[in-house]
């Protein structure tokens, strides 16, 4: 019963004999770790925790010689040649009258920092388009009038060269009802049905790979594994589609893109978490996207290009969340990772 109760906890929990040697691990740790319980159990704290400060093992062996408890906040975890942050708490445990465990609780910061940063992002994003939605429903209400009075004229005009003065009022009308109507973003409930995500990463990769030219070439990684998911297929193509053809933009007819899936696990989204989902990378050996231009990608009318509407990358977003699942960007130049993250079951809080 209490391995299941630790299994739910956000932070890492791992248990040591008085040898240092780990008996217990947690899903949360093996997350952390990177590896699975089976392979980790039985190995050494000196093994298993890499820290830069090489004095925080010592004290941990102090600590259970001692009895005392021992707290430590900010150090740097070298994990898979990846550094992450965390606090760490030891918690000797005494049998009879002697130490015979200690109790280490490792919290991942980045990751709380994380979870608070895509709160903010998500907040900011949902400010953004209801003010643009505001916006648009705005200029519409004008804009009906305006193509209606347009076509009223063009009746009454016999004269051929007065009549292309209309036809463009009533043309420019229409380029902007489109224009708003993309702004309103989508309009509908997702229609979700069992779906296997590999076909429509296919029809995507078929669709861009058609409309592209020049040296471009897009591959797939796919994992066989990945079960089917409950998704609208439609809008899932709208969303990966608009991500693919901003990466054919950035390569400029040349380069490479990989459409690549795995299993995700325990994703968190705000305060929900997910204990399985689909990540779905499209990545570029484009030339990355501007420092500058990282936090405001995913807002309405934002773009990097002259021609662009910077509206794909918040209509993808907002498809996404639909599915209740979300969008990251990763850039430097030569690689760029677009990764949409969709969960395959309900979340907890």
């Amino acid at each position: 019963m209490y391995k299941r109760m630790l299994d739910h906890l956000h932070t890492a929990i791992l248990l040591f004999d008085c040898e240092l040697i780990l008996t217990y691990i947690n899903t949360t740790g093996e997350i952390l770790l990177a590896d699975s319980a089976h392979h980790l159990i039985g190995q050494s704290a000196c093994d298993l925790l890499k820290f830069s400060d090489p004095a925080l093992l010592v004290n941990l062996k102090q600590s259970l010689a001692m009895a005392e408890p021992l707290v430590d906040h900010a150090l740097t975890l070298n994990r898979m040649n990846q550094n992450v942050t965390v606090n760490i708490s030891a918690t000797p445990l005494i049998s009879g009258e002697q130490v015979s465990e200690i109790l280490v609780e490792l919290q991942q910061v980045d990751n709380h920092l994380r979870i608070s940063k895509e709160e903010q992002l998500l907040t900011q994003q949902n400010t953004a388009r209801l003010l643009v939605r505001g916006l648009a429903h705005e200029i519409k209400n004008p804009l009906g009038g305006l193509r209606g009075a347009a076509q009223l004229l063009d009746l009454e005009l016999h004269d051929a060269e007065l009549k292309e003065y209309t036809q463009i009022i009533i043309a420019e009308s229409d380029r902007l009802q489109g224009l708003m109507d993309k702004m309103l973003g989508p309009n509908k409930l997702p229609n979700k049905k069992s779906l296997n995500i590999h076909e429509v990463l296919e029809r995507v990769r078929h669709l861009v790979q058609a409309e592209s030219s020049g040296s471009l070439t897009i591959k797939n990684d796919y994992d066989p594994s990945i079960p089917d998911i409950k998704a609208d297929k439609d809008q899932l193509i709208q969303a990966i589609l608009n991500i693919a053809r901003n990466a054919v933009q950035a390569l400029n007819g040349k380069g490479n893109i990989i459409f690549k899936t795995r299993i995700h696990r325990h994703m968190s989204k705000g305060r929900k978490r997910y204990k399985l989902a689909v990540k779905c990378d499209i990545i570029d050996d484009g030339p990355g996207i501007d420092a500058d231009m990282m936090n405001q990608i995913f807002y309405p009318m934002i773009t990097g290009r002259a021609e662009g509407t910077g509206l794909g990358l918040s209509i993808a977003q907002a498809l996404i969340n639909q599915h209740n699942g979300l969008i990251e960007c990763n850039s430097e130049p030569g690689n760029t990772v677009f990764s949409i993250y969709l969960p395959m079951e309900v979340g907890n809080e």
